[in-house]
């Protein structure tokens, strides 16, 4: 890079001053802001309210004081007891599961009834009959927490009840929670009302039935059709309550005394359908996860607005995908978990019909086997802001891309072509890709393919942010030699640069830490070109220049 301006990733910037202060009071918190409170008042009274120095602080900071405090384990009984202040708007005491008792959700009630967000993961302590009267007392809540607790029928019926508001809920793994339990969370048996109109994210993980007479399915499908607005449901037996839902097989569902029947709430969902002129019953379900191969017509035909879906793939027989479109799919995983594997290339028609609209798109498990297939879907999704995936090598004997029969290096090819990519990619921030060396050597056609596609898309991602290069089987340095010579804004927004196991020289990283960027994370894990002493070379770089930046090396 003769001729080039030098200037290295940012320095350390000085912390904002509220940073500063909060430190330091989370750093004296014992020893001053609650010693007097803690020696003199904490077991002899029972204050409803403390003036204490924390009441003039901004509801924000009380937050971020209580964060830091419990991520540094200094958040004291006295500290929480001070730091509960009725303009707080949002409480999360994840951190300090262990101080949070019954006293303290009493003390919750009473001080901060303007909550709007309030997270109790993880407090067990606390006993069903507490968590009732607290969420009773708290009507503005929009999200709530509530996994790993003690909660139960009565502290969803009153979750239901009482939280007209809630936007989120997360009662996973829950003990005391049964499948029978989800349906008190939907319908009001004292009103004969359903519940929770607004709630569009319910994650209910690793709820069991606790006797044989409780459906688990039957619940889930419950809770689908009673709640009018729910987006996202997370629970692994999603799959079977939406079949149940789309055959309409409720004769064998046997419902609970007090409840609507599932074939009353189908027919009201289909009923407010109908009024709006489509007959067809379907759910609002924005997200959808573990969709094996053959139940995606099922989703797609229950759930239409699907915006975001994870699809894992099997050795059954291809999904053709051009019928499968989701109108409104923004971001798309794809798994490939079957032992016969499936080429990158079977991906070209979702590309092509979907590719447009996709903002993130994550492929795994998917072997190379067509060395176009990479640049051709990528020249489909010219809207990605996220791209991840892993492949493998494609199978049978290959020639290794970067060695001759003698065992030595090859040369690498002069004649790459840059126009691999036909558009740019304007909005791209994050991409990996990584190949699995364990699967044999990348052909040589496939690796000057692959280094042209790359040299492209990082030429032509003036946004880019996170770049990950895994595992890949030929030099690097060529590829970043042609992007850093191209005009224009390539890597000049890159924060985190990964490079494990991949072939790339010293020389070639201290072009890039030369760049004018943010550059604040370098992972140079089991490089094989990268030697004790260059990673010395760069550390004291680093400490020179006074770098706000992190480079791993082993």
């Amino acid at each position: 890079m003769a001729g080039a301006i030098i200037q290295m990733p940012k320095k350390k910037a000085v912390a904002p001053l509220s940073s500063l202060c909060l430190g330091s009071v989370a750093r004296h918190m014992q020893s001053v802001w609650v010693k007097d409170y803690s020696e003199n008042y904490l077991d002899e009274y029972q204050f409803r309210y403390v003036m204490g120095p924390f009441n003039e602080l901004a509801g924000c900071l009380v937050q971020d004081l209580l964060q830091l405090l419990g991520e540094s384990r200094r958040l004291t009984r006295a500290a929480l007891h001070l730091l509960l202040l009725p303009h707080l708007t949002a409480l999360s005491l994840r951190s300090c599961p262990g101080l949070v008792s019954n006293a303290i959700t009493q003390l919750i009630t009473v001080r901060c009834q303007n909550l709007s967000s309030l997270d109790l993961k993880g407090c067990s302590r606390v006993p069903t009959a507490a968590l009732v009267d607290l969420l009773e007392g708290l009507p503005r809540l929009s999200k709530l927490g509530l996994a790993e607790t003690q909660a139960n029928t009565q502290v969803l019926a009153a979750v239901g009840s009482c939280c007209r508001r809630l936007r989120e809920l997360d009662v996973s793994h829950c003990q005391k929670v049964a499948p029978d339990s989800l349906l008190h969370l939907a319908y009001d048996q004292s009103k004969s009302a359903l519940c929770c109109p607004v709630l569009r994210v319910l994650l209910a993980q690793g709820i069991e039935p606790k006797d044989p007479s409780q459906d688990l399915v039957r619940a889930l499908a419950f809770v689908l059709l009673a709640l009018p607005s729910l987006e996202f449901l997370a629970n692994s037996h999603l799959r079977e309550a939406l079949c149940l839902i789309h055959t309409q097989q409720f004769s064998g569902a046997q419902g609970l005394p007090g409840f609507p029947s599932l074939e009353e709430l189908a027919r009201r969902r289909q009923g407010a359908r109908a009024a709006g002129g489509d007959s067809w019953l379907t759910l609002p379900l924005r997200r959808v996860e573990e969709v094996e191969e053959p139940f995606l017509p099922t989703f797609c035909s229950m759930c239409p607005e699907v915006a975001e879906a994870a699809v894992s793939l099997s050795d059954g027989p291809g999904t053709s995908w051009g019928r499968l479109a989701w109108s409104r799919l923004t971001q798309l995983a794809v798994y490939c978990t079957g032992h016969r594997g499936r080429g990158l290339a079977e991906m070209l028609p979702m590309a092509q019909g979907l590719g447009a609209q996709l903002q993130s798109l994550s492929l795994h498990g998917f072997s190379y086997d067509d060395e176009f297939s990479f640049c051709t879907l990528l020249n489909c999704c010219r809207n990605l802001a996220a791209f991840s995936s892993h492949l493998s090598a494609p199978a049978g004997p290959v020639r290794p891309a970067d060695a001759v029969p003698n065992g030595e290096p090859a040369a690498e090819p002069q004649d790459w072509e840059l126009d691999l990519l036909r558009l740019p990619f304007p909005k791209l921030r994050h991409f990996s890709l990584g190949l699995d060396s364990s699967c044999g050597p990348l052909p040589s056609q496939h690796a000057t393919v692959l280094r042209a596609s790359l040299a492209s898309l990082l030429s032509h991602s003036p946004r880019l942010e996170t770049l990950a290069l895994l595992s890949i089987p030929f030099s690097l340095d060529g590829v970043f030699q042609k992007v850093l010579a191209a005009p224009g804004a390539a890597l000049r927004n890159l924060r985190e640069l990964s490079l494990a196991e991949s072939q790339v020289s010293s020389p070639t990283l201290h072009c890039l830490l030369a760049l004018d960027n943010g550059l604040s994370s370098l992972n140079l894990a089991g490089c094989p070109a990268i030697h004790r002493q260059d990673y010395d070379q760069l550390l004291r770089t680093v400490r020179k220049e006074r770098l706000e930046l992190d480079i791993a090396w082993w």
